[in-house]
């Protein structure tokens, strides 16, 4: 890799440590950007700069937002009676992908794990039940995580939440479609059993 001059050799190595991007994929990338007009080059830099210098949290759901409201939180045809808690901005995303949910979003910011030292006020259970009643929230669906720490999170905020006069419910989880039950985990399993419906 030496062979080539120390700009390409620069741009190699930042763009290899990007998650997912190995040697290899980077020095095709570089190759990619050293072929491509100046302009094209110029706006993906600009895009970069952009991203850094505009993108900040959405003051009401803590999602990713370029102005003070994020989209979601400022379209007045969502359903605002219905709250939807997320660890992370990728959750939100992933759910509005599938078109299921069209209330509005409270992003955690990371789930409870005591053996990391993150309780409670590491993340955002004060700004969620402040929400909760603030605004006309009627139902709050807890969407963390099947993970240990997801669960002990989800178990916490039904505590937190019962208090409260607010429906609270649970994303269900188990087999995905097409699954094989046999490469199936027991907790998904199990999760499946918990969570069955009439079909007749």
């Amino acid at each position: 890799m030496q062979h080539y001059p120390d700009s390409i050799l620069n741009l190699i190595r930042r763009i290899s440590r990007l998650p997912g991007i190995g040697e290899k994929t980077a020095e095709r990338l570089a190759l990619h950007i050293l072929r491509a007009p100046g302009q094209e080059a110029e706006q993906l830099a600009r895009a970069i700069l952009d991203l850094k210098a505009k993108t900040r949290l959405c003051s009401r759901c803590y999602s990713l937002s370029d102005g003070s409201l994020c989209r979601i939180c400022g379209d007045p045809q969502r359903d605002s009676t219905q709250l939807c808690v997320v660890e992370q901005p990728a959750d939100m995303v992933a759910l509005e992908k599938s078109g299921a949910f069209r209330g509005l979003y409270h992003i955690l910011g990371g789930v409870l794990s005591p053996m990391d030292g993150v309780g409670p006020d590491k993340i955002r259970v004060r700004e969620l039940l402040t929400r909760v009643e603030t605004e006309a929230v009627g139902e709050v669906v807890i969407a963390t995580s099947t993970s240990v720490e997801g669960e002990a999170t989800a178990d916490y905020l039904s505590g937190q939440l019962a208090r409260r006069d607010v429906r609270v419910t649970r994303i269900a989880s188990g087999v995905p479609v097409g699954g094989d039950l046999k490469f199936v985990d027991q907790v998904t399993l199990k999760r499946a059993m918990e969570s069955r419906r009439d079909v007749a």
